[in-house]
């Protein structure tokens, strides 16, 4: 008897609907897998055969040959056993199958018939819906991330059993329906840190507030212990919400890498991604024998900390070029071609010197040279690529010990705010969202300046021998501070802060 159920497989971040077809002979005895299986689903048959020798069943000792079409894919994981183990029972006429061809059937077996939780649960049951199944059937773990999806049956098992009795006897499965929408707007202001519990550091704060307003890349140099982490770890508090469309494109990303916790459906605050600097590129950028998301892509529509930036090695940081202008990721391989979204803010930091302090610092111990050579670990085309670079001082003893509050996360949002609704409306008719996406037609036309403006940029790039893309970062964080100061045109006031922005790497530079 031959069968068909119905499973899913991931490429990127999205899904394919694959075919299981299960075929049982009575003439010969043997079990075949074919269409390009993985190890891990080659070895289900072990898990498959000591699961339903647990819950009263077998499989049976005949000819049994499963193919998973499309058959020139490869595919891979151990999250089809639960779908070829029913379709064995169904085709060896051990139970009945016929609303089989109605449901996605996904699940690892354990060697009990308990089910594990698998990745990719949300472009699985997005995949679903598109293609008009009834439902979809997982492991108890994975349903609130696939109820995200409305106009979807969902239902969680925690043992094959269930499934077995649902499709032979009739006994109804528990289907689970969550508020995702509900979930999210209580969540969506949740944030561990606040800026006000900062103390001092007002230009750097200023410096955070421009970056999270225009949506730039952002470098904090300083001395140790001066708060570099402790201001970048607050920036998620300051940027807007996420949307619903940005909430769904997180939630894949993470789903698809198998970060998604059984507590959580839909991610409702952006991604806050800290690497450590051993981190190789594969991991960063993404890839693998078999392609997995890496940490920019993790960190998408979010924040990727890279702390103490010279300490990662220089072909890691070098492979970020790309990513950080075109904001997506490419990996391609022989037979297939996959795209990570890559949309992320960069936020840095590192110290000024291998001895941790600038030169002017009486604790400073390095030598011009070892400066150099210490700073030289930072091409120039990746911090060209840096919007805003801000020197981070030492606190001072007074500061530290002022009881006062400083401005919260909630205030510097509301201004935030202002100006991404500034920038949303300018460029409502465009696929950008915030400044540090335009292109050059864009800054054309919304960075124009008056002769006095004029002027200065062009003394900064003359004495300071910034790059044609170091002009550009300059326009588009000047215009920045024009929309937060809720101005429609940019005045000098406006080129000179943006400039202090970018003078810091040419002056360590050429130390």
């Amino acid at each position: 008897m031959l069968i068909k159920i119905y499973g899913s497989a991931i490429y990127g971040v999205s899904a394919q609907t694959i075919t299981i077809e299960v075929n049982v002979d009575t003439p010969g005895v043997g079990y075949y897998l074919v269409g390009l299986p993985d190890n891990a689903i080659k070895e289900s048959s072990h898990r498959i055969s000591a699961a339903l020798k647990n819950v009263g069943f077998k499989i049976p000792g005949k000819k049994i040959t499963i193919n998973m079409a499309p058959a020139d894919l490869r595919k891979e994981g151990s999250a089809y056993d639960l779908s070829i183990a029913i379709g064995i029972l169904i085709a060896s006429g051990q139970i009945q199958g016929d609303q089989v061809s109605d449901y996605i059937i996904m699940g690892e077996l354990s060697l009990d018939g308990g089910l594990q939780p698998i990745k990719g649960i949300l472009p699985i049951a997005i995949k679903a819906r598109e293609e008009g199944f009834k439902g979809i059937i997982l492991p108890k773990q994975n349903t609130r991330e696939a109820s995200i999806v409305n106009q979807m049956e969902v239902y969680g098992v925690e043992n094959i059993k269930e499934v077995i009795d649902f499709f032979d006897k009739g006994i109804p499965l528990e289907r689970t329906e969550w508020d995702t929408r509900k979930e999210f707007q209580e969540k969506m202001n949740d944030f561990p840190f606040d800026f006000s519990e900062v103390k001092g550091q007002e230009t750097a704060k200023r410096a955070m507030e421009v970056a999270a307003a225009g949506g730039h890349n952002i470098i904090l140099i300083g001395p140790p212990g001066s708060g570099k982490t402790m201001l970048a770890k607050r920036i998620p508090s300051v940027l807007p919400p996420l949307t619903m469309k940005e909430a769904l494109e997180t939630t894949k990303i993470h789903s698809v890498a198998g970060k998604i916790g059984s507590e959580t459906s839909l991610m409702t605050v952006r991604p806050f991604r800290s690497p450590h600097h051993t981190i190789s590129d594969v991991a960063l950028v993404g890839g693998g024998s078999y392609p997995q998301p890496g940490e920019i892509s993790l960190a998408h529509n979010g924040v990727l900390f890279l702390d103490e930036m010279p300490e990662f090695k220089r072909t890691v940081l070098e492979v970020m070029r790309q990513p950080l202008e075109d904001r997506v990721v490419t990996i391609s391989r022989a037979k297939f071609t996959v795209n990570y979204p890559a949309s992320f803010m960069l936020v840095a930091s590192m110290n000024p010197s291998p001895s941790g302090y600038f030169p002017d610092d009486p604790n400073n111990t390095s030598t011009a040279f070892e400066m150099q050579r210490y700073m030289s670990k930072l091409s120039g085309p990746l911090l060209d690529r840096i919007d805003i670079h801000i020197e981070v001082q030492k606190v001072e003893f007074d500061q530290l010990s002022d009881k006062r509050k400083g401005e919260s996360s909630r205030d510097i949002r509301e201004r935030v705010l202002k100006a991404r609704a500034k920038q949303t409306d300018r460029y409502k008719d465009l696929d950008i969202s915030y400044n540090a996406q335009m292109g050059p037609k864009e800054i054309e036309k919304h960075c124009e300046l008056e002769e006095a403006s004029k002027n200065l940029i062009k003394l900064a790039m003359e004495k300071l021998n910034l790059s044609a893309r170091a002009y550009d970062r300059i326009l588009k964080v000047a215009r920045t501070i024009a929309d937060l100061e809720e101005l429609d045109n940019i005045e000098s006031d406006h080129i000179s802060e943006a400039i202090q922005y970018r003078s810091l790497d040419r002056e360590f530079w050429s130390v």
